[in-house]
């Protein structure tokens, strides 16, 4: 039985907590937050107590820390945890510096305590599935990779403006996708962004609409769509198309219902945004985490996982503001 401390009581944080409480590999010990009232409430809602974040990390009794706070705190969690005895799962991205993020690496990697990053769809059912179908070479050389990712609606503008932007906040998760089904880190990429949405975001120095094209040493190509709209749902999709094929993972919609009649044929909508899209990989993800800290599997998101797709991250803000294109080492750091 893993014994928990939840840092971090908001949307996220209570994905977090209903699932480290409804395992029975794992118990709920201990919340913080920022604010004491979210803390408390959330932690009562699962028989845990709320603590503050520096009595959960020097509690020898609790065995590891999920880290769901905001993301500029990150690095010096996952320091202080690892250094506490404690494994560690981390919400993505790492750091909104990637210096900082490498220096985290270096300083995590004497405790010997396992570090995973958070990064939830690669525990997605049915990209999961795909990912094992391209394994099994059933469409021969994977060899042009599509990600779209879309929201239903922006955040607010004051979100935006501590979030990282949009390559850091949203678009991380597709690079992280692209590693993770590419096999290995692009070797070049360039970035192309806009405001289209909200010119509010626009005057916040971020963009709302962005493509990116990664290309990888042997020539294999992934592009990547996201924009902070999509009037319909939560669009999720990927594709690959192999030399013998292609496989195709469609959005997860509302209902199976398709109506079909002289005027049209009509189906539900996509699901509405991330917690109803993926509540099953935030479950798997967690899964996962207990089979590295409690039965030695290895950690299947590492920190070097969430530092490469943070690499790419910045190279894409780059890439945007200059037009041009951005060489990479093709390494995961």
């Amino acid at each position: 039985m893993l014994k928990v401390g939840l840092l971090g009581a908001g949307r996220i944080g209570q994905v977090h907590a209903m699932n480290i409480a409804g395992n029975v590999r794992s118990t709920l010990v201990a919340v913080s937050d920022m604010y004491e009232d979210a803390a408390r409430k959330l932690a009562a809602t699962h028989g845990a107590e709320a603590r503050s974040s520096e009595a959960i990390l020097s509690d020898p009794e609790i065995d590891a820390v999920l880290i769901a706070t905001s993301t500029d705190t990150h690095s010096d969690l996952i320091e202080a945890a690892a250094k506490a005895g404690k494994a560690v799962l981390c919400e993505k991205p790492v750091d909104l510096s990637l210096e900082r993020a490498q220096q985290c690496l270096r300083n995590v990697a004497g405790t010997g305590k396992p570090v995973m990053i958070g990064f939830n769809r690669r525990f997605d059912p049915n990209f999961a599935a795909l990912k094992a179908s391209m394994q099994k070479g059933e469409i021969g050389k994977p060899e042009l990779l599509s990600l779209t990712s879309f929201d239903p609606a922006p955040p607010p503008v004051s979100y935006i403006k501590v979030s990282g932007g949009l390559f850091r906040d949203m678009m991380i998760h597709d690079f992280d996708m692209a590693n993770f089904l590419m096999g290995e880190a692009p070797v070049a990429l360039r970035a192309v962004g806009s405001s289209l949405v909200d010119p509010e975001i626009g005057a916040a120095g971020d963009v709302d609409t962005a493509v990116v094209t990664l290309t990888y040493a042997d020539g294999r190509i992934a592009v990547i769509k996201n924009s902070r709209r999509a009037v319909y749902g939560y669009d999720q999709r990927v594709e690959m198309l192999g030399s013998e094929g292609l496989l195709q993972a469609g959005n997860v919609l509302e209902n199976t219902v398709v109506r079909s009649t002289a005027d049209g044929v009509l189906s539900g909508k996509p699901t509405y945004f991330f917690l109803e899209r993926y509540m099953p990989a935030y479950a798997a993800e967690w899964e996962a985490f207990l089979a590295a800290a409690l039965d030695g599997q290895a950690m299947p998101v590492t920190l070097e996982d969430g530092i490469s797709a943070l690499a790419l991250a910045e190279a894409a803000t780059e890439s945007a503001r200059s037009g041009q294109a951005v060489a990479l080492n093709g390494q995961a750091n």
